[in-house]
């Protein structure tokens, strides 16, 4: 039994997941954001899950004549429902902006859960990390860079 065994790499695959979405959701709750690391985990697996399970679903269906199953149609409602999800994390308040970076460290790390979900798994690390640097280290430039103008 390793991972060649389909239950035993799919169980990898959600917990390669969850821990993905919980390096960007550190970040986010380290910085006492909207969402952090509960979420952050959260989103990456169920995306990953669903994607496992829509791509199971086609192994099994593409034996059977004359049945059509198309798995990009579960990555498509993935993105069509963290869309809503984030859209309700953004609010405007007194001239600004607030939960923007948050609703599109969700919408990537959705993005993250996809691709361990269909086994890319260097990607979906690469990714992962790349967040973090923008989310942390451009921060830093904006801060040196562009400060905020009390209004």
């Amino acid at each position: 039994m390793g991972l060649t065994d389909p239950q035993i790499r799919i169980i990898f695959q959600l917990m390669l997941a969850a821990l993905l979405g919980g390096v960007v959701g550190f970040e986010r709750e380290y910085k006492r954001k909207e969402a952090g690391l509960r979420t952050f985990s959260l989103v990456t697996l169920g995306a990953a899950f669903f994607t496992i399970i829509s791509f199971e679903i086609f192994d099994l269906l593409l034996i059977k004549p004359g049945i059509t199953f198309d798995p990009g149609r579960i990555i498509q409602a993935i993105a069509i429902g963290i869309g809503f999800i984030g859209g309700g994390l953004i609010i405007y308040r007194q001239f600004r902006v607030e939960g923007l970076t948050t609703a599109a460290g969700l919408w990537v790390t959705a993005a993250i859960g996809i691709a361990v979900g269909v086994q890319l798994y260097i990607p979906a690390i690469f990714v992962t990390f790349l967040t973090l640097g923008i989310l942390a280290g451009l921060r830093l430039v904006e801060q040196k860079f562009f400060k905020d103008e009390e209004l």
